[in-house]
């Protein structure tokens, strides 16, 4: 029997490094957690690093081992999931034994929670307690979910002696490789978008196909960021014989790390067509599934398996977290940049720490530093921004590249190479020098800073593990970038794992500020800013295709203007907040209207 999750929340991926470790964390409480498996170089410290400190043999797997990146993926994942183990048992061990660890556990769990109930009212019973206490553990507590990330997009292809190695040898096929052989019993969090080559690569493992009992041994969980996409990598997959177990749905701009903005659509109105139109997801993959397992003749569950919709992005107090659970009837919530501040859930370095506790609204932005090209959240005042700068001033602009996840341009080498390595700024700085004449000073120093704004962030999303955990860092000195949510704006305090619970679920607040903005309020006025900049930054000739683009960007903006308006009115959440907010929303309305999109000019 599948146990209830324990928590109505999640902690997301953060970078490479800040949840590489949660779940040895916090998985022991019910709590479940994504880790990066993008870095096997980060990977593999971190497993030699927790070997030693919970006394497992730890023997090296190098660069010479044959599938190295696979096999350091699995022998990490299968690590974390036994120390996992090990302290959910002394956890449940520790519930017996001492009823002051079992009202300190009861504080950290949903007051609606019926396991919370369950406790109290062994609790109160007071005679039996002892005798009852440990079947009541086994038959209801469960650790955590290790769950892991992979953005399809890093997809590199690799080589040996200038040797092309076959696509399986990809990373973010080896990646899938290393979960897929590991033990768990989790799933993988595939972000960024579709890869074709990468999800029909799932077909290999058994363990993402439904056994005679209808589980899945290993899931699949996409994050969208509207219903069209899920539907669409949905059904791909489902002609494979793969079914997706839940849809992570982000919002485009008010998160972490890179924002995949939407075509002007909101959260509301997304989630909304998300809990109308669910049983078309479950059903048309279903369908697609069913007949797929069948020509395979594998076993082919009769009903539909469990579906999840989740959600995540910029969610910051009791009453919003509550709001999207009951109106959306969403599984769970991501709270992702808050845990930032919270040293027991994260692997984050106490100077960033410090940064992130002082950050202000105009600290957080979004920036062009991901050579990925998609517009990245970060921080200003970094040890990395710094030392780029210095690099930059010194007319040694870029990275020395030494990990190459990001080395996806085949422009300048057909093996690839990265838009924040030296390398590649050079060959880009040099082709500048020789147009120089032709510019405006202005349009030169654009152009060369849009060039060497590019961050490396292979290294600097790994560092503040190595320097929490006092890890030596070899190389070219990059610093620690990191990448929360606007939402670090409002969070200024370290804080305990019990406090952030206890935040979440409504009994105290760790906000102390009191301008913090509605959830769906920070990411209208994202979207507006976002468009107004891709106006007045367009550069070029205007297309026809251009001008359809921005033009259902904004009516769609309106629309979900509209939409708030409406569901406001007769909601019974936000009511001390519903002026100030519907202020906000007609403020953001005029602002947008106030935009002009501009027209073609006729030759």
């Amino acid at each position: 029997m599948t146990k209830k999750p324990l928590h109505t929340f999640h902690i997301p991926v953060m970078g490479l490094a800040y949840t590489i470790d949660s779940p040895i964390r916090v998985a022991q409480y019910g709590i479940s957690s994504v880790v990066s498996i993008a870095d096997d170089d980060l990977i593999e410290k971190m497993r030699n690093f927790y070997s030693t400190k919970f006394n497992f043999q730890y023997e090296e797997i190098t660069q010479k081992f044959h599938d190295y990146r696979a096999q350091r993926i699995t022998s990490y994942l299968n690590l974390v999931d036994k120390i996992v183990k090990q302290k959910f048992d002394n956890f449940k061990n520790e519930l017996i034994e001492s009823k002051t660890a079992v009202e300190n556990y009861i504080a950290m769990l949903p007051n609606t929670s019926d396991i919370k109930k369950g406790f109290q009212n062994l609790l109160d019973d007071g005679i039996s307690f002892t005798e009852n206490i440990q079947n009541y553990i086994e038959s209801h507590l469960s650790p955590g979910l290790i769950d892991v990330n992979i953005m399809t997009k890093l997809d590199k292809d690799n080589f040996e002696k200038n040797e092309q190695l076959p696509i399986e040898f990809n990373d973010a096929h080896a990646a899938l490789r290393g979960f897929a052989n590991s033990n768990l019993e989790s799933s993988v969090v595939l972000s960024a978008g579709m890869n074709p080559r990468l999800f029909s690569y799932f077909e290999n493992f058994s363990d993402f196909f439904p056994n005679l009992n209808n589980e899945l041994k290993k899931k699949i969980t996409l994050k969208v960021s509207d219903f069209r996409s899920a539907m669409i990598q949905g059904n791909f997959l489902a002609k494979k014989g793969l079914w997706v177990s839940e849809y992570r749905i982000e919002s485009g701009l008010n998160c972490g790390g890179h924002a995949f903005a939407t075509d002007g659509l909101l959260l509301g109105p997304i989630l909304e067509e998300f809990k109308e139109k669910k049983d078309q997801l479950i059903q048309s993959a279903h369908e697609l599934m069913t007949k797929v397992l069948q020509q395979k003749q594998f076993h082919t569950p009769e009903s539909p398996l469990p579906l999840k919709i989740t959600v995540q992005g910029g969610v910051g107090t009791a009453e919003e977290h509550e709001f999207l659970l009951e109106n959306y009837k969403v599984d769970s919530v991501g709270w992702g940049t808050p845990f930032l501040l919270v040293p027991e859930a994260t692997s984050v370095d106490q100077a960033t720490r410090e940064l992130l506790i002082n950050a202000k609204e105009e600290d957080l932005y979004l920036s062009h530093i991901s050579p990925l090209g998609v517009p990245f959240n970060t921080l200003r005042g970094t040890t990395n921004e710094i030392l780029r700068q210095k690099r930059i001033d010194q007319n040694k602009a870029g990275s020395s590249c030494p990990k190459k996840f990001l080395a996806l341009s085949k422009e300048y080498d057909p093996q690839g190479i990265c838009s924040a390595s030296k390398k590649y700024q050079d060959h880009k700085l040099a082709a500048l020098e020789n147009v120089k004449e032709t510019m405006s000073i202005k349009a030169f120093e654009k152009a060369k800073f849009d060039i060497t704004e590019k961050s490396c962030l292979c290294v600097g999303l790994a560092n503040a593990s190595y320097l929490e955990n006092d890890i030596k860092i070899k190389g070219q000195a990059q610093g620690v970038i990191i990448c929360p949510g606007p939402n670090m704006a409002y969070f200024d305090q370290e804080v305990s794992l019990s406090d952030m619970l206890g935040h979440i679920y409504g009994n105290k607040s760790v906000l102390r500020t009191e301008n913090r903005p509605n959830l769906f309020v920070k990411e209208l006025k994202m979207y507006v800013d976002y468009f107004r900049n891709e106006i007045e930054n367009v550069s070029g000739d205007i297309t026809n295709s251009q001008l359809k683009k921005w033009n259902t960007f904004k009516a769609n903006i309106l629309e979900g203007i509209e939409y708030y308006d409406n569901f406001l009115s007769s909601s019974l959440y936000f009511r001390n907040d519903l002026n100030k907010i519907k202020e906000e929303f007609d403020f953001y309305k005029q602002k947008l209207e106030a935009i002009k999109i501009p027209s073609l000019e006729l030759a």
